[in-house]
């Protein structure tokens, strides 16, 4: 518990530390303090509010027990196992297989699933799955991850904006040197990458673990990992190519994307997430 507020802790500050550094760069002290503020605010914000607005980036639709009453019952069951409160559960109308959860804490949690995962698996493996999500919420990672997410997005638009700051300035008016801005426009969004990197790939591990712990199959989740990373290779998912700052949340990574993409990857290798399972399998 404790390990995690640290580094929800050293999120934020890395978040507005970041911040302050591009509004210096474009805008000397003023631009630091006016940056700071608003990363101030953000954080606040992305507090209360960036779980619903992941789930609006990718049109997700509540469901209950008589929309979707297998799905709802399955996850309802596989939270009281898990000793979690029952988060609410949307369904996302798209064919690649994937699946994230997302919420401040386990009170406020939610977890969605897109159509295609729950087409693909088996009852077995999509209680793995499902499993994996609310070990996430367990586990208290999903405010990182979702805060990361939202940060990382808003440091793109913000470092976008550099170029806008380096021309149309008039005769006689200080502007930032285009060389400047592009540098920010360039290093901006990377800085936040690693930022959402530094957060770790160990909280997958983790959560598989967990899963597997919560469905009682971890051959399952093993199997349903090394499907969901087959197909969704070829399906891309609409709103993770439009917002890829939140790829990191879903439970394999979604981006179509190769070369210097791989570079940061967000997920463990997949091959290695299953060797683990296997070897939980053996153990018990």
């Amino acid at each position: 518990m404790f390990g995690n507020w640290l580094k929800t802790t050293l999120l934020m500050s890395a978040i507005v530390a970041l911040f302050g550094v591009i509004g210096a760069a474009l805008c000397g002290a003023s631009g630091m303090m006016i940056a700071l503020l608003i990363a101030t605010a953000m954080n606040v914000w992305a507090y209360w509010f960036s779980d619903s607005l992941v789930l609006r980036m990718y049109h997700a639709r509540e469901v209950d027990d008589i929309s979707a009453p297998d799905f709802y019952r399955m996850v309802r069951d596989l939270a009281q196992r898990a000793n979690l409160p029952c988060p609410k559960i949307y369904i996302i109308d798209e064919t690649q297989p994937n699946a994230f959860a997302t919420g401040r804490n386990p009170q406020h949690a939610a977890v969605a699933a897109t159509t295609g995962i729950i087409r693909l698996l088996s009852e077995r493996e999509l209680r793995g799955v499902m499993a994996h999500e609310l070990a996430h919420i367990r586990n208290r990672d999903t405010l990182i991850s979702t805060i990361s997410a939202t940060a990382a997005g808003a440091i793109s638009v913000l470092a976008n904006f550099a170029l806008l700051f380096s021309g149309g300035q008039r005769s006689g008016e200080r502007g930032v040197h285009p060389f400047i801005a592009l540098l920010v426009m360039l290093f901006a969004p990377l800085a936040a990458m690693l930022i959402q990197m530094a957060i770790s790939r160990t909280r997958e591990f983790g959560a598989d673990a967990g899963g597997a712990e919560i469905s009682g199959e971890p051959l399952a989740l093993a199997s349903a990992l090394e499907k969901i990373e087959h197909y969704a290779r070829g399906l891309p998912l609409a709103a993770a190519e439009q917002h890829p700052e939140t790829a990191q949340m879903m439970i394999i990574n979604p981006l179509s994307g190769e070369g210097i993409s791989n570079l940061f990857r967000t997920h463990p290798k997949t091959a290695e997430r299953i060797a683990r399972l296997q070897q939980i399998a053996l153990s018990q």
